[in-house]
């Protein structure tokens, strides 16, 4: 038996106050202690403020992203520890995968998101705004990381997940973190971040740990931190509601359990691929984690005239789904977390059960595997996976309303899609919803129905199921919440969760003072002359707004003949005069794909040099016909410096150059705009 410490201050140490025992949800066996108060939380947020968060902040977002790379592989090395101990929470090795690897594998993808940001500490967001006729004052906005704290309160079904998705986007924002996991399972928590201090690779004051109560924690949050909530609708209600929080406006996003719908097409009838895929789905659903997911399926909708198929399919799928020790060979359902969360959820089932009968599954006797492991269905957290039956789901509003958070969930019946939408929405929110449906016509009038209420919507058919990640997998690029009961926030999100953690300021000025502050070079701003072409120069050498004027061409209709022969582009417009009565053009008109090959033809450099290679396009536009006759000349402008990461020690120190091309006529007015990027040599190769 272990005493669970907390890390704050720099330090580990044990709270105060009376000893709260957690269980191991098999056996019953105690197997940790944790002391629930004694938490000074003005002084822990303020040292993350002070020293944490100074630290991340000037830190870019690529050494941002690399330090969460060397976490994910330093925790991978180490997963096998997290399994052994993950089994005491009920959880089998499928279970705790999505717990332990799950967790992990949200570090390696926000470290990969680090190549959507600069190698700068701030991102500047969105095109820029033009605000005068003249072009000399204008607008860009730009994210910076807030001066405070992250305050994640966690809830106990995923203590591992839970954390490491969170922190992984905070930490790429350089925002510091102080989680608070919930106590039952905070055994788990505890054990993963005591590696990451061990590690040495996260900044002091970047991740604190408070394993016991955190009951005072929100009277000390500032205007500058944001507090995130995960666990049930009614506490996080109650603290999005705290007198600080409201009264600082402190950004707070919560994802709250809710009551997540399957719905099965019309057209997924018995012997379909649909059907088949839908029932396992929701087999998988119930069982994974023993139910304990916040995106686990809670309403099963089908077609009225299926519903007998569909709960013979559900219960012999069901009665496949072996319970018991994690450990205990054949086992496919462990335990709840704990038999506080077992006696909570036969209360929720009893209330159910009122109006709506069981139809699957014994709520107070379950056979189980593994009592040689010490497995014992007295003192574990075990039930049976649980089906529930409402054939009238406009009458009886419980199954909409009364989440049991476990193995359960109840079938109902729906005449059309517009009904199975409204059957939907009457959970009034939620984190996701899916489909089966191979039917483009009932996959859209579902989806477009159904939106405006979910998080998520999976699109489940026999196409994409062999790739699909499934009903209940959250992924790091896409948000995570959902409107109403579901709390309204998201979480993760790729780029858009990052920003959650910055604050967003409209910076308005000068092109060339936008230039300067922001490293990105902004149209009108002031230019700068060498002596020596661009890509004569060397990553480090070169200046944002460092500009290079071409000599002149003139179009010919030659130039326009051999651009088509060559592209095999015979478009009318380009070669054939006879046909352009009606058309926008008053006479044959150069390929728009001509104009930018001539422009690069115009600014590069033939010499060898720095420049290794020619990376892509990123933007262009064609914004005035090219007649012959017309003389054009480009202006090559460094935009914008990205540095690149050397994959190995044999690999060449280099990064990305954005240059904005601009060409124009003999009047002045811009005939094409396009972002070219460059990969070019660093002169230092270290």
């Amino acid at each position: 038996m272990t005493t669970l410490e907390n890390y704050t201050l720099g330090r580990w140490h044990a709270g105060s106050g009376d000893q709260q025992e957690l269980y191991d949800a098999s056996t019953g066996e105690v197997i940790a202690l944790a002391h629930p108060e004694g938490y000074d939380f003005a002084s822990i947020l303020d040292y993350g403020r002070r020293v944490g968060n100074p630290a991340l902040r000037k830190l870019t977002f690529h050494e941002r992203g690399r330090m969460l790379k060397a976490l994910a592989f330093y925790l991978q090395e180490r997963k096998e520890q997290f399994y052994e101990l993950s089994y005491r929470s009920g959880a089998t090795r499928a279970d705790s995968w999505i717990d332990i690897e799950g967790g992990i594998g949200n570090l390696f993808a926000n470290a990969s998101l680090r190549r959507k940001f600069p190698d700068k500490p701030f991102y500047v967001e969105g095109e820029p705004v033009g605000l005068s006729k003249g072009g000399t004052f204008m607008a860009q906005h730009l994210l910076v990381p807030r001066e405070g704290v992250a305050v994640h309160i966690n809830a106990y079904n995923f203590p591992i997940w839970g954390m490491l998705e969170k922190i992984a986007v905070n930490l790429l924002a350089g925002m510091p973190a102080v989680v608070k996991p919930a106590v039952p399972t905070a055994y788990l928590t505890e054990a993963v971040v005591r590696e990451i201090i061990k590690s040495g690779i996260l900044p002091e004051g970047a991740l604190q740990l408070v394993v016991g109560s955190g009951q005072g924690i929100l009277d000390h949050v500032t205007y500058q931190d944001v507090v995130t909530f995960t666990g049930s609708a009614a506490t996080g209600r109650k603290l999005r509601a705290h007198p600080r929080i409201v009264e600082e406006a402190v950004p707070f996003t919560m994802e709250a359990d809710s009551l997540n719908a399957a719905v099965l097409g019309l057209d997924a009838k018995p012997g379909t691929p649909e059907f088949d895929l839908f029932v396992k789905e929701v087999r998988k659903e119930m069982t994974a984690k023993c139910g304990q997911k916040c995106t686990a399926i809670r309403r099963i909708i089908v077609p009225s005239t299926l519903l007998e198929d569909v709960q013979i399919a559900l219960g012999k799928a069901l009665s496949q789904t072996t319970v018991g020790h994690p450990l205990a060979e054949g086992v496919r359902m462990g335990a709840l977390a704990g038999r506080e969360q077992a006696a909570i959820l036969r209360d929720k089932v009893r209330r159910l059960a009122e109006r709506t009968p069981i139809v699957y599954g014994d709520l107070d006797t379950v056979n189980i595997l593994g009592q040689e492991r010490g497995a014992d269905a007295a003192k574990g957290a075990f039930i049976s996976p649980i089906l529930l039956l409402n054939e009238r789901p406009f009458e009886h509003l419980d199954s909409h309303e009364v989440e049991a958070f476990g193995p359960v969930a109840t079938l109902m019946p729906y005449k059309d899609t517009a009904e199975a939408v409204r059957l939907t929405n009457l959970g009034r929110g939620s984190l996701v919803t899916s489909i089966a449906t191979n039917s483009a016509e009932v996959a859209q009038e579902f989806v477009l129905g159904a939106a405006t209420h979910h998080g998520r919507i999976l699109v489940l058919n026999e196409e994409m199921a062999k790739e699909s990640t499934g009903h209940g997998s959250p992924l790091p690029m896409l948000i995570h919440g959902g409107p109403g009961r579901a709390g309204g926030g998201q979480e993760m999100g790729g780029i858009r969760g990052v920003e959650h953690f910055m604050q967003r300021v409209a910076l308005q000025g000068s092109p060339s003072m936008i230039t300067a502050i922001t490293q990105v070079y902004q149209p009108k701003a002031k230019q700068i002359e060498k002596d020596k072409h661009p890509f004569q120069h060397y990553f480090e050498e070169l200046e944002i707004g460092q500009a290079y004027v071409t000599h002149k061409h003139t179009v010919t209709e030659a130039d326009i003949t051999n651009f088509a022969q060559v592209s095999g582009d015979n478009f009318y417009a380009h070669v054939d005069e006879t046909s352009l009565e009606g058309t926008l053009f008053t006479g044959r008109v150069a390929h728009g794909y001509y104009i930018l090959s001539k422009a690069a033809g115009m600014f590069v450099d033939p010499r060898k040099g720095p420049v290794l290679l020619n990376y892509g396009l990123d933007e262009c536009r064609f914004t005035k016909p090219v007649y012959p006759g017309t003389t054009i000349g480009v202006t090559l402008t460094v935009k914008e410096k990205i540095g690149q990461e050397k994959r190995d020690e044999t690999d060449v120190a280099k990064g990305i150059v954005r240059w904005l091309v601009e060409v124009t006529d003999q009047t002045c007015e811009t005939v094409a705009v396009a972002t070219i990027l460059t990969m070019v040599k660093k002169k230092n190769q270290e």
